[in-house]
């Protein structure tokens, strides 16, 4: 079984001054705090026993609005990265928690979407190689670019490049065999003092252990971190909820959907955000879909 973690550290300095006193993470994306898209990714994933990574400052935040997860049928666990040394050393500080076991990183200021999006993820499979996830986006330069053959397969991923090699940007989202503590600490620091995840998905790709899954046409991708991307994530997640009546991202209805929660702990979970929208949304899926 997967274990996952939600990697929600770093400083938020592309949104000063909105992240001076409050975790990146925890600002709101319309309706929602940013953490609730990503952890629902992981749960649509089949993920359960998840361990979140965030500065020493923000961990008790993030524990007072999740807790241990039980509520929701999952685990949550909480680490400490002491500075933002790259997301690769999630794994090194997560060895433990990992145990050998194959693993899911989400980054968690991205945003997915998208029609049978858990299946998708469901499907990718746990069998020794790594899966990075890539969207077509319009501006790669800004992103870890794959650049392909004429059939198709990787051969290079190269992070932000002048003149990029096609318009495949590697997603926030990341598949990994039990190996990736090992391989993570094999790395050596960038330029800019990091372990760089696109180093760790290149040494894969050496290995000929690096598979690519297309988010194709249909399914949409946002990365939170500037207040730009942070207003058109608002605004898209406000369009798709107010047209079609439903809540992208909401973790209680997930845990309902995948089994781990039954109708009374939602309506427990409903009971305690029973002054909101949230609160009557919950109490409306229990009604419209029981």
């Amino acid at each position: 079984m997967r274990k996952g973690i939600l990697l929600a550290g770093g400083t938020g300095t592309r949104l000063y001054p909105l992240t001076m006193a409050v975790n990146k993470h925890l600002l709101p994306v319309y309706n929602k705090p940013m953490i609730y898209y990503s952890l629902s990714v992981l749960m649509l994933a089949g993920v359960r026993d998840i361990l979140l990574i965030s500065t020493r400052e923000s961990v008790l935040e993030f524990e007072k609005l999740l807790g241990d997860g039980s509520q929701l049928g999952i685990s949550i666990g909480y680490a400490v990265q002491d500075a933002p040394n790259g997301i690769a050393e999630a794994f090194i500080v997560g060895e433990e928690f990992i145990d050998n076991s194959s693993i899911v990183l989400i980054l968690g200021d991205n945003i997915f979407f998208g029609v049978g999006l858990g299946t998708r993820l469901r499907q990718v499979k746990d069998d020794g190689n790594a899966t990075v996830l890539c969207h077509e986006v319009q501006d790669p330069q800004r992103y870890g670019v794959v650049a392909l053959n004429k059939d198709g397969e990787i051969i290079e991923i190269e992070e932000k490049p002048t003149v990029p090699r096609s318009n495949f940007a590697v997603t926030g989202l990341y598949f990994y065999p039990g190996d990736v503590a090992k391989l993570a600490k094999s790395l050596s620091p960038s330029a800019r003092g990091e372990l760089e995840i696109t180093d760790l998905n290149n040494l894969y790709l050496k290995q000929g252990r690096l598979k690519m899954e297309n988010l194709s046409r249909g399914y949409a991708w946002l990365d939170a971190g500037t207040e730009s991307a942070l207003l058109d994530s608002a605004n898209f997640i406000a369009s798709i909820e107010k047209r079609q009546s439903l809540r992208i991202g909401c973790i209680e209805e997930v845990a309902w959907a995948m089994g781990w929660i039954d109708k009374a702990q939602v309506i427990a979970l409903a009971d305690q955000n029973s002054n909101s929208s949230y609160g009557a949304y919950l109490r409306s899926i229990i009604r419209d879909k029981s």
